[in-house]
């Protein structure tokens, strides 16, 4: 993958793939300061002289080479405490389809890659991705470009690459804006001047995807966070596809809403909520909103285990409840508030007249309620389902269509999902959710559905 030279220690080489290497030792003989400077010096010289070669950063202590398909990074001091180069070996070239992407991402990024991020640790893959990406888009006869620093990816002649070194922001702003590809690949997003030109060419109607180091999933959201309002963080993201170990390990969505935030109870918190969803399941991971003066970014976590002091609470509230409805069933959704689902004709009644009911019951009880429709499938009850494979996805089908359910196994919460309109749930093999299921199914333990709504 890369071979590390170093004055006045041996030159050792990571071997191996993403996610799966070693360093290793690969000569015996120690390099003085001379012999690592002349290096240097041959390489900057031989770049010169050959075609396809290039120095494309150089400063006072360090200087980036790009060798035909080479990176060669060259530092020295007093950057360093020593003469030192890196030389990188070209990633491995995928093709889209190798990826097993869910069927609706893959229409995204062909039809509409405005909001996408590409988010990896170092070495994760996340180049080799969007790479794939800028080929696919050549393949469907679009004019594709990237702004990278350096260049280093390796693409067909028809793709354009910028250096964001030779040129500056505003002068890279009008190029692309005159030259109007129809797909960018913004490489390497990495500091307050990048995040503002990919925002402003995104809010400009460009079709641009971004690449930018990130640790975690949520991390690639928190990046954006003190560099562009909070309110135009969905509008410029929707899609964060996170890359690990050459693979996609996990794919979220991003969208706006108005609501009071996951934890908070009275209706005047209500403000404008960032809601950040896993797209296999639709689950809600994660929220970010102001408070106060400070933008948080919040973890939502489903309990899935009532407490003996919860459950009490909601056979109490039942209990009052009784006196009001012919049939109820309550579920406390926090300490001071809880969802109570009563016959659906009895509502009305219930609220009262400019919810003067409501608001004696609530006094009564000592929470507030939010009145919802008892339907004819019990909320926590369990639900007949058949499964069957469809190409690379397993497909669940229930009798209620619409209906959202949890996937559980020998009593464990896996994930919520929803029922289509034709009462199927589908789940990628391929992914390890899908390992998940297919492991219950083909096992002795218990897959459940149990019905949420």
């Amino acid at each position: 993958m890369s071979v590390h030279i170093k004055e006045n220690t041996t030159v050792k080489a990571k071997k191996g793939g993403p996610g799966n290497w070693k360093l290793e030792t690969v000569s015996k003989k120690e390099l003085n300061h001379t012999e690592v400077k002349n290096l240097a010096k041959e390489i900057v010289e031989k770049s010169r002289t050959t075609e396809n070669a290039f120095v494309e950063i150089s400063r006072k202590g360090s200087t980036i080479v790009q060798y035909q398909s080479y990176r060669i990074i060259i530092v020295k001091p007093p950057v360093s405490d020593g003469w030192e180069i890196t030389a990188v070996k070209p990633i491995k070239k995928l093709n889209l389809d190798d990826y097993n992407l869910p069927e609706k991402i893959h229409e995204r990024i062909k039809t509409q890659a405005r909001g996408v991020i590409i988010a990896g640790e170092t070495g994760s893959g996340k180049s080799t991705f969007a790479q794939s990406v800028a080929e696919y888009y050549i393949e469907l006869g679009k004019v594709t470009k990237t702004l990278e620093s350096p260049r280093d990816m390796i693409l067909s002649p028809e793709v354009t690459q910028y250096s964001k070194s030779y040129a500056t922001g505003e002068e890279i702003h009008d190029i692309l804006f005159l030259s109007r590809p129809d797909a960018l690949i913004f490489d390497e997003m990495r500091d307050t001047p990048d995040f503002k030109l990919f925002s402003d060419l995104r809010l400009g109607g460009s079709s641009v995807l971004g690449v930018l180091h990130a640790a975690t999933p949520i991390d690639a959201v928190q990046r954006f966070v003190g560099r562009i309002d909070t309110g135009m963080i969905a509008s410029i993201l929707d899609t964060i596809i996170f890359i690990d170990k050459g693979t996609v390990a996990k794919l979220l969505t991003v969208k706006i809403v108005v609501k009071v935030p996951s934890g908070m109870v009275e209706a005047d918190l209500a403000r404008p909520v960032v809601e950040i969803r896993d797209f296999e399941t639709d689950t809600l991971e994660f929220e970010l909103y102001s408070y106060g003066e400070e933008t948080v970014v919040v973890p939502v976590s489903k309990d899935t285990k009532k407490t003996p002091a919860r459950e009490f609470a909601e056979k109490h509230v039942e209990k009052e409840m009784l006196k009001y409805a012919s049939k109820v069933e309550a579920e406390m959704i926090d300490e001071h508030k809880a969802v109570v689902y009563v016959p659906e004709r009895e509502i009305a009644e219930l609220i009262g007249k400019k919810g003067k009911r409501i608001a004696e019951i609530e006094k009564k009880v000592g929470v507030r309620i939010d009145l919802r429709p008892l339907k004819d499938v019990k909320k926590g009850a369990e639900i007949d389902y058949d499964v069957r494979e469809r190409g690379n996805s397993l497909l669940f089908h229930i009798d209620k269509p619409g209906t959202s359910v949890d996937f559980m196994i020998d009593g464990q919460f896996l994930f919520t999902s929803t029922a289509s309109k034709k009462g199927e749930i589908k789940v990628s093999r391929r992914s390890k959710l899908g390992e998940t299921l297919l492991d219950a199914l083909d096992s002795d333990r218990r897959l459940t559905l149990k019905v949420i709504d």
